[in-house]
């Protein structure tokens, strides 16, 4: 579904586990407080320091998949065993009012965002490396065993998709990263915008 011309620009960013993603988009936030951030929807408990349709919504898996089912998700997958879904008004709404959304969605969610909203611009985070990857895993202390090697084996499949990204930062020291991604952010706002006031 192709936006209109003064609709806003949707940048998605993706990355494997411990790559670094979230310290980022704090970054992001707090450069960039115009953007506007999607909330996503899932079934997981919240956390004591997590609020309620500000950093998600936490709905029952019987209310997901009735969102699901009356197409109010635009996209939705499983994450360790529980749901996590992109409401459709989270999107089309600061897109009508031609703002610009910054969001993070796994490589599969991006296929499909890509394919709905023509005015999209990718983004992969990537480790230096998937042996460096488990190293900042390991210093978590909670990914061990089982878990650490599933991590590991999705983010080997996570940075084959990188490929079809726009653009791939790597994160081998975050405040270059964050350089990085704040100049290809600063880049394609501008460029778009010109695009659309230049007709």
């Amino acid at each position: 579904m192709a936006g209109p011309p003064t609709s806003g620009t949707l940048f998605i960013i993706s990355a494997p586990s411990g790559a670094g993603k979230t310290t980022l988009i704090e970054r992001v936030h707090g450069f960039l407080p115009d953007l506007y951030f999607p909330v996503t929807m899932t079934t997981r408990a919240i956390r004591k320091d997590e609020r309620e349709g500000v950093d998600y919504y936490f709905v029952s898996e019987e209310e997901f998949r009735r969102r699901v089912a009356a197409g109010d998700l635009v996209e939705w997958t499983t994450v360790y065993d529980k749901l996590y879904g992109v409401p459709r008004w989270e999107l089309e709404r600061p897109l009508a009012e031609g703002k610009d959304l910054l969001f993070d969605i796994d490589t599969k969610g991006r296929e499909t965002i890509v394919s709905r909203y023509d005015n999209t611009v990718s983004i992969f985070i990537a480790p230096p490396s998937i042996s460096v990857l488990e190293d900042r895993l390991k210093k978590r202390g909670a990914n061990e065993g089982q878990d650490l090697e599933r991590r590991l084996a999705d983010a080997a499949g996570e940075m084959a998709q990188a490929v079809r990204y726009d653009y791939v930062v790597v994160n081998d020291r975050i405040e270059r990263a964050f350089e990085e991604l704040k100049e290809i952010l600063l880049l394609e706002r501008a460029r778009r915008r010109g695009r659309v006031e230049g007709g």
